[in-house]
């Protein structure tokens, strides 16, 4: 398996990861990374694929968003989202995009990276609750348990707050649970 940025020639093949990774809510998902993509530019965000055979078959997102700190407001990387094709769990490439993305955040000096998700799952990577951290979730929606941080060594003491999404989030209703009874 080999890990890389992802090129302009992976665009539909990142798209189909996520529509299959992600069954009824891939379409959401994949519209999301095509917004999201827009506003990767050099250092500001960062997305990995997998590759198997010459086939993308894994794929990674951490884009720019803002942590509302008292003393200032501080760049930080949302993980979202991360996918991998069926056929390809539990074969640890997931694991291995997240651990990579990390590892090239930190040598950037971006201080925190913030998710939705299980903390079963996330907690390999240093991922803890958010709130336990000293950082508020940006919606209500979002259940306390799944919202988590990483401190990277560019973090410092002062780097607290609530989070504050990046506008796609917020255009492709891709934050927290909705209800679905309503």
């Amino acid at each position: 398996m080999d890990l890389r940025e992802e090129l302009p020639s992976d665009r539909q093949a990142v798209r189909d990861v996520h529509l299959r990774a992600f069954g009824d809510h891939g379409l959401v998902v994949a519209d999301l990374v095509d917004t999201l993509r827009d506003t990767v530019a050099p250092e500001g965000g960062l997305s990995l694929v997998a590759e198997h055979d010459r086939q993308v078959v894994g794929h990674v997102m951490f884009t720019r968003s803002l942590l509302d700190a008292p003393r200032r407001l501080v760049e930080v990387q949302v993980l979202s989202p991360l996918a991998v094709m069926p056929e390809f769990h539990r074969r640890g490439i997931g694991s291995a995009l997240v651990r990579h993305g990390l590892g090239v955040l930190a040598e950037r000096a971006v201080p925190l990276v913030f998710l939705e998700g299980d903390p079963g799952y996330y907690s390999r990577f240093g991922f803890a609750p958010g709130g336990g951290l000293g950082f508020r979730k940006p919606s209500l929606r979002i259940p306390d348990g799944a919202f988590q941080a990483v401190r990277l060594p560019g973090y410092e003491p002062w780097m607290t707050g609530t989070l504050v999404y990046a506008e796609p989030f917020w255009r492709h209703d891709a934050v927290g649970l909705r209800d679905s009874h309503a």
